[in-house]
């Protein structure tokens, strides 16, 4: 019988046996969901196919690593950049494989609404409900920015809804600084394509993206910046997300002006 001195080691092995592991499989991982092409059979197994073999030359299929942050950026700008309608860019981000999130999800989350609104809003990123169903803003949160809209006469047949983030992240955590930075091109683009008079960015991450703004949102939410399309300039408003909402009701009355001020800014 073998007698393990290093107590490290011997932790470990206890970890092991309490987690139901109790044999060893091999020294290196093996990607088992990859598929094998088995081997043509032999005039000497009579047609039998054999298991196949895994060695260096021919082992699991191994999936491409994905593209450095700063080149699936790049990428983005141009493939973002030649969109000349917002059909054809929701065809390019079907086909996007720069960021990860794309990976993790049911299905891009691109748009909802008129595309010819004058009125459009961009949150950050898609959460349960709207990887279901493909369209953002269609859970509690989507209810309460519907009712929000119709409180000033608007629904969603007069505005144009979009994130930052067209994938749900996993678990609906916060999308990372690179995630967003990536996906950020689209936005721009879209936005320009889309080409309203007044932009509604609904929560912190989306004015911090898209404004440029280093404050926190109850700070900036009511205030116009302005946000050059790319074509002209526009207003353009921090707001609370419904979301954030949902779990502040006392904060709706701040958001009840801000909206209050866009249907003005659209009247004028």
């Amino acid at each position: 019988m073998m007698v393990i001195r290093d107590k490290s080691v011997q932790d470990l092995l206890g970890f092991y046996v309490e987690a139901g592991v109790d044999a060893i499989v091999g020294e290196e991982p093996v990607n088992r969901f990859a598929a094998v092409e088995a081997p043509a059979p032999s005039s000497r197994t009579s047609g039998a196919v054999l298991p196949p073999q895994h060695s260096e030359s021919n082992g699991p299929a191994v999936a491409p690593a994905p593209p450095a942050p700063d080149d699936a950026t790049m990428a983005a700008r141009a493939a973002a950049k030649s969109a000349k309608t917002l059909d054809e860019l929701r065809g390019i981000l079907e086909k996007f494989d720069g960021c990860a999130l794309k990976t993790t999800a049911t299905q891009l989350v691109f748009a909802d609404g008129a595309p010819t609104a004058r009125l459009m809003f961009v949150g950050e990123a898609p959460g349960r409900d709207e990887d279901i169903e493909g369209l953002p803003f269609v859970g509690r949160s989507g209810k309460l920015l519907d009712r929000m809209l119709a409180a000033i006469g608007l629904d969603r047949t007069s505005a144009y809804i979009a994130n930052i983030v067209p994938w749900r992240p996993p678990g609906n955590r916060t999308p990372t600084p690179q995630e967003s930075q990536i996906c950020l091109p689209f936005i721009l683009r879209q936005i320009e394509l889309a080409d309203p008079d007044v932009l509604v960015c609904l929560g912190g991450p989306s004015a911090q993206a898209l404004l440029g703004i280093k404050e926190g949102i109850t700070k900036t939410r009511g205030r116009w910046f302005n946000f050059d399309t790319g074509k002209r300039e526009i207003r353009a408003m921090p707001t609370f997300h419904p979301a954030f909402l949902l779990r502040s009701p006392l904060q709706k009355r701040f958001a009840w002006r801000d909206f209050l001020a866009i249907r003005k800014a659209l009247d004028q």
